[in-house]
């Protein structure tokens, strides 16, 4: 059984963090004497209430966790974390729409960036900072924050890891999950600041550098202008978002090997020397078609084939052009980036590296059994031999994830929504890249699509967030059974 008091106390604790995250927001509105005030002050008082109500309801609850509490909690989280945090959206007025403002909040919570919005400007500073900030809330993951403090309740928290990490096997920097977690929220907070620091120095001012810092290092996308990074015509601040993008879709645990000392972990890491080559052959392979079929010259085409290589590839989503206008055969590069997304243990989306390495090897192994039918050939990553049970993972994982964007892309289409904008949609909302294809691609946002197709996709982020299996799990029979 479930133990409800428990969860209670989790939910109530957890909103009331998103309560403290609305302060801020309401700090920026009085800062700018801008009209969301009204809305972020109401939300901030259903909030406190709803949490405070929740802890109640969970005083004197078993100091226990089950896994089925754990994936209970995790799915259920980002779904409330989003009912609230539409409430700015919808109660201003600025996002009038009780599906474009769930759409929009999902997609910040989730990373994925995708928008309703025609015209971002419009908004209040508040609300972009709150866009801003889900998003950052949203990247290393809500839960995250959990883990860090549930030694208060005086319970473990390796329930909640194991429901929210990405990626197929986790790397543990310390015996204590709760110590993992907040080093690892202290690396993405250097990750923060340094950006914005830099990208000041590059002439955005201090609200656009830590909205822009928050959207990076979250591998998010969401910026505070509707041009996106493209508004800036800044070279500068286009190669500080690229590196620093590169950088937040690496395994955030090589940087405690690096700042340990361990820097021949690092660098021979095999998950990111699969990431770094592939960002480097797909930009060295568009900038050599912009060059020979546009009139960029060398440096403007490198520099905008390793920002979108970039931006998609660690499922961000920032754009600095409009890629439909590029040959057909980019967007497939383009496309393939979407898909693999960054390195497990990182903000970014989609299949993660890991597994087309572990793939990779499967691969040259049964090439290997036709001619050596008797061989016993171990698949080792970084060295360690990868189990049966991970080996089965991958695949299993690797099956399903192509089914449900094939699912998806058939109801798509069946909504009446065309082929490459149903195929773009659902492996950007999967991965949680941002800007799709055709009139979904990086010029245009998401707003003429039907209602039912943004549910749809509202339901395909969350469920590539949490790794597909953690929410497909609950809607299983077995689940609910008391043994």
């Amino acid at each position: 059984m479930l133990n409800t008091k428990m969860i209670y106390r989790i939910m109530g604790f957890l909103i009331l963090i998103e309560t403290a995250m609305l302060l801020s927001c309401i700090g920026v509105s009085l800062y700018y004497q801008e009209d969301d005030l009204n809305s972020f002050l109401l939300t901030t008082g259903i909030t406190f209430i709803t949490g405070n109500l929740l802890l109640l309801m969970g005083r004197n609850a078993e100091k226990s966790l089950s896994k089925r509490d754990g994936y209970v909690i995790v799915s259920i989280v980002w779904v409330v974390f989003t009912i609230f945090g539409m409430l700015p959206f919808y109660l201003s007025g600025y996002i009038p729409d009780i599906t474009n403002a769930f759409f929009e909040t999902m997609s910040g919570f989730t990373t994925t960036g995708a928008t309703i919005l025609d015209n971002i400007e419009s908004l209040p500073h508040g609300l972009l900072f709150w866009r801003s900030m889900i998003q950052w809330i949203g990247g290393l993951g809500i839960v995250f924050f959990t883990i860090a403090v549930l030694p208060i309740f005086g319970i473990g928290s390796m329930q909640l890891f194991a429901a929210e990490a990405t990626g197929p096997t986790h790397d543990k920097i310390h015996p204590r999950i709760g110590v993992t977690a907040k080093l690892l929220w202290s690396i993405y907070l250097v990750l923060t600041i340094s950006e914005t620091i830099l990208l000041m120095f590059g002439g955005m001012s201090l609200f656009d550098a830590v909205c822009h810092s928050f959207t990076t290092t979250a591998t998010g996308g969401f910026s505070t202008k509707q041009a996106s990074i493209a508004y800036y015509n800044s070279a500068y601040i286009e190669y500080v978002i690229s590196i620093f993008m590169i950088l937040s879709g690496l395994n955030f645990t090589l940087y405690f090997f690096m700042i340990k000392g361990k820097v021949r972990k690092f660098f021979s890491d095999a998950e990111m020397k699969w990431f770094l080559y592939s960002i480097g052959l797909c930009t060295l392979f568009i900038t050599v078609k912009l060059i020979q079929n546009s009139p960029m010259g060398m440096e403007e085409a490198f520099r905008k084939a390793l920002f979108q290589v970039a931006s998609l590839h660690t499922t961000t989503g920032f754009a600095t052009a409009d890629y439909m206008t590029w040959e057909p055969i980019l967007w497939s590069i383009l496309a393939f980036t979407m898909v693999v997304g960054g390195c497990a243990g990182s903000t970014s989306g989609g299949l993660k590296d890991i597994r087309l390495v572990v793939l990779a090897k499967i691969i040259r192994n049964e090439f290997k059994h036709l001619i050596h039918p008797n061989a016993v050939l171990p698949i080792r990553v970084n060295k360690q031999v990868i189990s049966p049970s991970v080996k089965n993972s991958v695949l299993a994982f690797t099956f399903l994830y192509i089914l449900v964007l094939v699912v998806g892309q058939l109801i798509m289409m069946l909504l009446g929504v065309g082929f490459i904008e149903s195929f773009g949609t659902v492996v950007s909302s999967m991965g949680g890249v941002g800007p799709g294809l055709g009139t979904c691609g990086p010029a245009y946002s998401w707003n003429h699509l039907p209602d039912a197709a943004k549910w749809l996709l509202s339901f395909l982020m969350l469920a590539g967030r949490l790794e597909i299996f953690t929410i497909l799990l609950i809607f299983t029979p077995g689940f609910w059974k008391k043994n």
